[in-house]
């Protein structure tokens, strides 16, 4: 099992953004020294909800800070760039890092952030597809040209690449749709699963992907190998309650604040969950509480589901002191008790699986 961090960088009320960010980094400075295995970085514009507008560029900051640990993008939105440019960005960070990067991508939402960076509707939605199949080759080929619906051009090389020995930049991209799932799928791409569904949902998502995939022609192998990563949220206290409590004083404010400042690409109004109750949801959900009871909530997602990759969000009291805590907290006092890792946290210092080499399409990024 695989227990890394997901970090948002999220802006609480009443709190600078200088401080959201210092405490972002921090607790992925934090994840590389007790020995996590991944951190995931969140992108968004334009909201408190998380201040990282470019997860690439966090990413390529944090491997320079850390030594061991994974640093992946969950996700970078393709609808608001070009692939090529962040294929480039992916190449650089996987071959500089001695291929500590993973690219996570996704559609993202329908958000203002398509007209301000001119992309459309059109990105988010029906080209897509294209837009990953370009990315995708850019990653894998020596040269790559382009005569689709939305991207033209002449053969290119590309540099720096991949290929010309080292595997390229592994890829997993957000799923929230049955049609996404299939998509990736057919590409044989990992899964991202959102901190918002359950285990049944997201059981039912990885049956899906499996079939999908070997319907496609998705070697057995590579089906069964599946590396598919499920966010959530992580708090460790020292009972139930207290973990519990930790999040419902500060979560609600800053999900209230965050979604609210999102802004349609139509003007239109829409429905926002409510903090609190999404709150409650999140903590029944994931491994809020004292550690066996985060351990067996991990442990029975992974059995429920077949998924060993987690992303925790662990900024969940708004702290920074708070932060760090808990990060130690898991490494510590969560994963000597997971399935068949006390032998390997007693060995590696806490190391587990450490550092190795309006449709409903349009959903892929708030609900991670």
């Amino acid at each position: 099992m695989r227990i890394g961090t997901f970090v948002l960088a999220g802006q609480y009320p009443g709190q600078s953004q200088q401080a959201a960010l210092d405490r972002a980094v921090r607790s992925a400075e934090v994840a590389d020294e007790v020995g996590l295995d991944t951190v995931w970085l969140a992108e968004h514009h334009f909201v408190p909800y998380g201040l990282c507008p470019s997860a690439t560029t966090l990413a390529a900051l944090l491997l320079g800070r850390t030594r061991r640990i994974r640093v992946g993008t969950a996700i970078s939105v393709l609808s608001t760039q070009h692939p090529v440019a962040l294929g480039e960005q992916a190449t650089l960070l996987h071959l500089t890092s001695g291929g500590r990067f993973t690219l996570g991508v996704g559609r993202g939402g329908p958000w203002v952030d398509l007209e301000v960076f001119g992309t459309g509707r059109e990105a988010l939605e029906r080209d897509f597809p294209e837009s990953l199949d370009l990315l995708l080759r850019w990653l894998t080929q020596p040269a790559v040209d382009a005569n689709g619906a939305r991207y033209r051009f002449r053969s290119v090389p590309v540099v720096p690449s991949s290929a010309e020995g080292a595997d390229p930049p592994p890829v997993v991209v957000a799923c929230t749709s049955p049609d996404t799932v299939r998509l990736a799928a057919r590409r044989g791409l990992p899964m991202l699963l959102g901190m918002h569904i359950g285990d049944a949902e997201k059981a039912e998502m990885v049956a899906l992907w499996r079939r999908s995939a070997a319907q496609a022609g998705v070697p057995p192998e590579a089906v069964a190998a599946a590396d598919h990563v499920a966010a959530g949220v992580g708090q460790v206290g020292d009972s139930h309650s207290e973990a519990v409590e930790t999040i419902r004083r500060a979560l609600p404010g800053w999900l209230r604040q965050g979604l609210a400042a999102h802004q349609t690409l139509d003007g239109a109004p829409r429905a926002m969950r409510d903090p609190l109750a999404y709150t409650e949801l999140l903590c029944e959900l994931h491994p809020v509480g004292d550690p066996q009871l985060c351990a067996d909530r991990l442990a029975l997602t992974s059995e429920r589901t077949g998924i060993t990759r987690f992303a925790l969000l662990v900024e969940g009291s708004g702290e920074l002191a708070g932060t760090e805590r808990n990060v130690r907290r898991l490494a510590d006092d969560v994963l000597p008790l997971l399935p068949g890792q006390a032998g390997k946290a007693a060995a590696n210092g806490a190391s587990v699986g450490g550092g190795t080499q309006q449709s409903r399409n349009s959903g892929d990024w708030l609900s991670i």
